[in-house]
């Protein structure tokens, strides 16, 4: 335990040192800008942008958030290591541990991102519960001390407290976090709360409330202004919808052949040609539709008329753009590559180039070319391990001794990374970074065990087909 403890803080330490302050993409420069002024708009998390400005008391810049992120990622993965090697699950614990010196983690990290922040938060919660569940069985064998196992009881149950705290506070930094939250706060419900479907079921719907109303009860609190960040959705999706079913359905904007200039515009790979921050923005794009959009029924009344005029352009729509998202039937030159250095600012926030960071790229960006980077690869395996432990119910998990920590993993990677289908409009690997680390801690905590396989053959190869499938797959899109 020493060791992995040693590894995990020598890894925190290099990691800060070899990309001090932090990475500051685009994203970072406006959050941090309004973390400076106090002053939210609703198109990055206002929650985010508050909890910078309160560590600004610490220090300016991205390094206080860059060592916040630090600290759940390696902490969290920390802690699922420590009780998995008390569990007796010494390989599981080494996997784990080798799972999160992953290059592409360390980048993502590295970088101040709310997905980066949002992982971390996740991956501490699901420490907190492998420990707590560990703790739980302290003091309850025979010839323990009289009165350990109620005060490991309790601690157990704060441990608890505070891993829901923290998936309703993850709530806050993604639109689309209540898959990725959901199963683990589930997890961390009592037993008897999971004991039959119906109170599972119950037990779900009342932990999605707080979830669910986490984002905008913060956005209200801190009274952020509404940038219209919901109209890139329905912007985009009016783009493909027009692009592949080759008519307008976009509101009247006055622009001359609107099919020809959708048609220039549209990309599978993101919408940014619709936004304004780009080099050749689309003359039909968020600035000319923001004002037309809110004619008629509003924004979602001309993509549901869009959607019901031109059902399967919509279909194809999202379907090629969703194989772009989790890097499919594609080339990666094709696609965005990590950030490696930060963007401009006119705080003069930046990376030094050092050899230790310069190697730590260069393997995150040559992995990112692997099984290893392509996020249909993990999202296969996360649906085999639902296959294989679909179970959310009751009962322990003899594999980590935590109450359904793999198969909440396992479910919480699967929902989350799918919810990208209908709600993408960009294709960053750093979207994945929470089905990626999720699925990889699940896979090593199932696949090792015995009982994991002694189900039906039918299941088995139901887990393990598709997993084969997208990854034979996906090396032949690369080699075509």
């Amino acid at each position: 335990m020493q060791v992995a403890a040693l590894l995990m803080i020598l890894g925190l330490t290099v990691e800060i040192a070899a990309f001090w302050p932090g990475i500051m993409t685009w994203d970072a420069i406006r959050q941090y800008g309004q973390a400076v002024t106090g002053r939210y708009d609703d198109w990055h998390p206002p929650a985010m942008n508050w909890l910078w400005r309160q560590l600004r008391f610490f220090a300016a810049g991205p390094a206080p958030m860059l060592i916040l992120q630090s600290l759940l990622y390696w902490g969290g993965s920390l802690l699922l290591v420590l009780a998995t090697m008390r569990r007796g699950r010494r390989g599981a614990a080494a996997t784990i541990l080798l799972l999160t010196l992953s290059p592409i983690a360390i980048v993502l990290v590295a970088t101040i991102l709310k997905d980066s922040l949002f992982a971390g938060a996740l991956l501490m919660a699901a420490g907190l519960l492998a420990v707590s569940s560990v703790n739980s069985g302290v003091g309850s064998g025979v010839g323990s001390e009289r009165g350990s196992a109620p005060r490991a009881e309790l601690a157990a149950r704060w441990l608890r407290v505070v891993a829901a705290m923290l998936l309703v506070a993850a709530a806050t930094l993604r639109f689309n976090a209540v898959p990725a939250c959901l199963p683990l706060l589930v997890a961390l419900a009592p037993a008897a709360w999971r004991r039959t479907l119906p109170r599972l079921a119950a037990t779900s719907v009342l932990a999605a409330v707080p979830l669910v109303l986490a984002l905008p009860l913060a956005n209200a609190a801190l009274r952020a202004e509404r940038s219209g960040v919901e109209l890139s959705l329905v912007i985009y999706d009016l783009g493909g919808i027009g692009r592949f079913s080759h008519a307008d359905v976009f509101p009247p904007t006055g622009a001359p052949n609107p099919v020809a200039i959708n048609r220039d515009c549209y990309s599978p790979i993101s919408w940014d040609r619709y936004a304004w921050w780009g080099e050749a923005p689309c003359a039909i794009g968020f600035a000319t539709l923001r004002a037309p959009l809110m004619q008629g029924h509003g924004p979602y009344g001309w993509w549901a008329a869009a959607l019901a005029q031109h059902p399967v352009a919509y279909g194809l729509h999202r379907l090629t753009h969703f194989d772009r998202n989790v890097r499919f039937w594609v080339r990666d030159s094709d696609l965005p590559g990590l950030s490696l250095a930060s963007d401009p600012n006119r705080w003069g926030y930046t990376v030094e180039p050092n050899g230790v960071q310069a190697t730590i790229a260069t393997l995150a960006t040559a992995s990112l070319a692997t099984p290893l980077g392509w996020p249909a690869c993990w999202i296969a395996l996360a649906f085999g391990l639902v296959v294989l432990r679909p179970s959310l119910g009751t009962g322990g998990d003899r594999t980590t001794g935590a109450p359904m920590l793999a198969p909440a993993l396992a479910w919480s990677a699967l929902l989350y990374a799918l919810s990208y289908l209908p709600l993408s409009v960009a294709s960053e690997v750093r979207y994945h970074f929470w089905t990626m680390a999720a699925t990889g801690i699940a896979a090593a905590l199932l696949l090792g065990q015995r009982e994991t396989w002694a189900v039906p053959r039918w299941r088995r190869a139901l887990a393990v087909g598709p997993v084969a499938a997208i990854l034979l797959c996906s090396i032949a899109a690369r080699m075509v």
